[in-house]
């Protein structure tokens, strides 16, 4: 038993890898590969480690605003409206020179984390309303989708793999922790400083490693997304190259036009040159403005006999030389001087053609 496969049936299949162009198009749609997870772990990671290497002098700072305040600024007898917002306005002050290098290290190690996953890219398609985004069809489907498990398992592994290091490290310290009742404020800042930033680290190591399986996870369904069929690239063909059939019309366009150019140069021709069946060619010789005869025709079997015809009805005369008309059609183009090596037996040619116009 026979059966019979439809080929436009796999023709819409997505299995071959995206074109150049594809992915260029993609990125202008800013559909890149990126994971965020790098990103998270990157910015994570060095905010920590300045809070490591910073915490003793934001501690300081922190307790010599707080020393101030309770000593001087919030004294009872000068609580008053005055007093209360330069209270505001210094604490707004102390707290942006604490958070501001905090925040700009966020900034440039996030905009180095996506620089490095995929370059400079600027685009507005992001934020452009589409109603594609809001259906609910589609959103139910994005909820249940492999993509949507995957996040899930992302997550759960997160939360296990943070809180595991973040209890393994307090249990370490556990000493520490116990004894924070018992020390000075000072050292019980250092002390809670001190564990945030291990805790910190290591939870943006953790999250340092699932986020480069996230990564080999988001090329993978990159990769994916970006798939084409064979038909998508004829499509894309079509479209860069243009449609074969109207360029193979606009090359036939081009030829008839050309043809008819040549078929009007004949008229002004001196002699044509035959085989005498198969090949014709067209010479034109001015002695005042041309240094040598010039090809303004040429042609074989059926435009040979055209070439022909048009001679006869304009009274061009022609001559038959067969390894002279056969020579020239295969080494001189059309409007082209004829060649050194051709002109002892042109000359022939044309001295016998002006003897005849002699005589007429």
């Amino acid at each position: 038993m026979l059966l019979q496969l439809d080929l436009q049936f796999f023709a819409g299949e997505k299995t071959e890898k995206a074109t150049p162009k594809k992915r260029l198009d993609a990125r202008k749609k800013g559909q890149v590969l990126k994971s965020q997870d790098v990103t998270s772990a990157i910015v994570l990671l060095s905010i920590f480690t300045y809070l490591l290497f910073a915490g003793s002098s934001i501690r300081d700072r922190l307790l010599i605003f707080l020393r101030e305040t309770f000593t001087h600024t919030i004294a009872v007898d000068t609580i008053t409206i005055p007093s209360v917002m330069n209270l505001l306005k210094d604490t707004l002050i102390e707290m942006a020179v604490i958070l501001l290098p905090i925040m700009l290290i966020a900034m440039v190690a996030a905009v180095a984390a996506n620089f490095f996953q995929f370059g400079l890219l600027f685009t507005t398609e992001t934020l452009k309303f589409d109603l594609k985004k809001i259906d609910p069809i589609k959103g139910f489907k994005r909820i249940f989708s492999i993509k949507a498990i995957i996040e899930l398992i992302k997550s759960i592994l997160k939360i296990s793999f943070i809180g595991t290091v973040t209890t393994v490290i307090i249990m370490l310290n556990l000493t520490d922790v116990l004894s924070l009742s018992f020390k000075t404020p000072g050292d019980t800042l250092s002390t809670i400083a001190k564990l945030t930033a291990i805790m910190g680290i290591a939870a943006s190591l953790v999250l340092a490693f699932i986020s480069i399986l996230d990564y080999f996870y988001q090329k993978f369904d990159y990769e994916k997304n970006l798939k084409m069929s064979k038909q998508d690239i004829k499509d894309e063909y079509k479209n860069v190259e243009g449609d074969p059939l109207i360029k193979s019309k606009i090359k036939q366009r081009q030829r008839e036009m050309a043809m008819r150019r040549m078929m009007q140069e004949i008229p002004n021709a001196d002699v044509v040159i035959t085989n005498p069946t198969h090949y014709a060619i067209a010479l034109k010789y001015d002695d005042i403005t041309m240094d040598a005869p010039r090809v303004v025709a040429k042609g074989t079997d059926h435009v040979a006999q055209k070439i022909k015809l048009i001679a006869k009805e304009n009274d061009v005369v022609m001559v038959e030389n067969r390894p002279l008309a056969r020579a020239m059609y295969d080494q001189v183009q059309i409007d082209q001087r004829i060649p050194d090596e051709f002109f002892k037996a042109v000359a022939e040619v044309l001295a016998y053609v002006y003897r005849i116009k002699r005589k007429i």
